[in-house]
């Protein structure tokens, strides 16, 4: 659920953090979303997956006076988000899965706020740059600075500076994708855009095949912009065109997963596998995989809160409807690993640098993401997705750690000599994932998304995957909320 950045945001995104904001200093929205009202008797609610989805829908069951349980295959709450604590010297940590949240995450504040849990805000510090590396060339980018980038554009793009972006992706545009959280989003004049790729759709708006080059470089969406509809890009960058701030969580992402599972703890099983889901119209029932045996738990109503990815390999009787089982089979999963190398110094700072760098190498993108933890050491993250991140998460630990430290040391000159040690998270292998995101091809949105997070009978289905917030903490809660007001308002 990590944010795809534009590139004018991404000196905001990758600089030193500042004041730590308090639960009652956030926005007013935070407190928008009320609890749950049961009116009738309580039901028997089986939850699948701890990550912010289940956890969210299980609490807003539980207080609401519904029997839960909660099976979560690891051994761990949190799902996708995963702080980082190890193999990191004096106290330093890394997320190495969500990070980021909007001023916009109404439903991410609210259990902020619940949980009185505080945030980092991380503005623009002035003065620092960050670093680009396209083609084999290092280039400084820094506010009021235009560099040159070594794509050949035609003449009227290079004078364009940051204004390629909306020359190729005009507001009129963004305007049209209106409200994206509506049930019938999107509509029939938007279908436009989901049969074409991103490439194909900037090339519609003018742009040379050199532009499109530089502007989807290191693209965090499926295997490049050719393959990706235009329209989930599209919805995104509406999205973040509406935030004004974004932070993190002071002391680490894992706090808020924390926060649940210490309120929902009886609730939960822990290693607890389910491998068959079974519905009727009068019940629903799980066989869970436990300790090398099979057990059977039946209830009144299912949330599965797992990514597609994984929920195919489950089996279910009888079958769903051919639109739903279409989307879970062909619903595709970002592949994304993460790198994680520690510094003895945060040495960029003395270049005037902010640790962060856009690249088209196969280590991606580089963020420094432990500027606004104490200490003179840093973590510098490399974010590697697509073919590259399938790559990456095929070999082994030390060659990862290698693979990501030359290319670095290519682009931050001193990595090399500061380097302390490191470690990386691959989504894509980890059986309990499948993936960092959900993602659609050309002619996807329109065929699959309808049914995404559509229940069936007395199956709901929650994720970020089944919200407009793709990726997001944000799409996990708001979902969870969503199927757990479905279960408590069905009959």
């Amino acid at each position: 659920m990590k944010r795809s950045v534009s590139r004018r945001e991404f000196l905001k995104q990758s600089t030193l953090a500042t004041a730590a904001l308090s639960a009652t200093s956030l926005p007013a929205l935070a407190v928008s979303h009320t609890g749950l009202a049961r009116r009738a008797a309580p039901k028997k609610v089986i939850v699948i997956g701890a990550g912010l989805a289940g956890l969210s829908a299980a609490y807003e069951l539980t207080q609401a006076g519904h029997d839960v349980t909660v099976f979560e295959a690891q051994s761990r709450p949190g799902g996708r988000v995963l702080t980082l604590r190890e193999p990191f010297s004096d106290g330093l940590f890394a997320e190495a899965g969500a990070r980021d949240i909007a001023d916009t995450h109404d439903f991410t504040l609210k259990y902020i706020t619940l949980f009185n849990l505080s945030l980092t805000s991380s503005p623009q510090t002035p003065g620092l740059g960050s670093i680009g590396y396209f083609r084999g060339k290092r280039i400084k980018f820094a506010e009021g600075v235009t560099p040159e980038i070594p794509y050949h554009l035609t003449p009227e793009e290079k004078t364009l500076g940051n204004g390629i972006w909306p020359r190729y992706r005009p507001r009129s545009v963004l305007d049209e994708i209106g409200d994206y959280t509506a049930p019938d989003w999107p509509p029939p004049s938007l279908m436009k855009y989901d049969r074409m790729s991103y490439a194909e759709f900037l090339r519609s708006n003018g742009a040379s095949s050199e532009a499109v080059a530089f502007m989807t470089a290191g693209m965090r969406w499926g295997d490049g912009a050719d393959t990706v509809s235009a329209l989930v890009v599209l919805r995104e960058t509406a999205q973040e065109r509406q935030v004004k701030d974004s932070y993190t969580i002071n002391g680490g992402c894992d706090l808020l997963t924390r926060a649940f599972a210490e309120r929902l703890k009886e609730k939960i099983r822990y290693g607890s596998a389910v491998v068959r889901i079974e519905h009727s119209a009068q019940e629903v029932r799980v066989v869970v995989s436990r300790a090398g045996t099979h057990q059977t738990f039946g209830g009144d109503h299912l949330i599965c809160a797992i990514p597609f990815s994984v929920l195919r390999q489950v089996a279910i009787s009888p079958r769903l409807s051919p639109g739903k089982h279409r989307a879970i089979d062909e619903l595709p999963s970002f592949s994304c690993a993460r790198v994680f190398l520690q510094s003895r110094t945060r040495f960029w700072l003395d270049q005037g640098l902010n640790g962060g760098a856009w690249t088209d190498l196969p280590v991606g993108t580089i963020l420094s993401t432990g500027s606004n933890q104490p200490g003179p050491r840093g973590i510098v993250q490399c974010y590697t997705g697509g073919r590259a991140g399938r790559r990456l998460a095929a070999m082994k630990e030390p060659d990862r750690l290698r693979h990501a430290l030359n290319q670095v040391e290519a682009v931050y000159p001193g990595m090399r000599e500061n380097f302390e040690g490191g470690v990386s998270k691959c989504w894509h292998a980890d059986p309990w994932a499948r993936g960092c995101s959900s993602w659609y091809k050309p002619g996807q949105m329109s065929e699959l998304w309808p049914h995404i997070a559509r229940p069936e009978g007395r199956v709901h289905f929650a994720g970020d995957h089944t919200s407009a917030w793709i990726r997001w903490m944000q799409g996990a809660l708001e979902s969870g909320n969503r199927a757990a007001r479905e279960v408590n308002e069905a009959s």
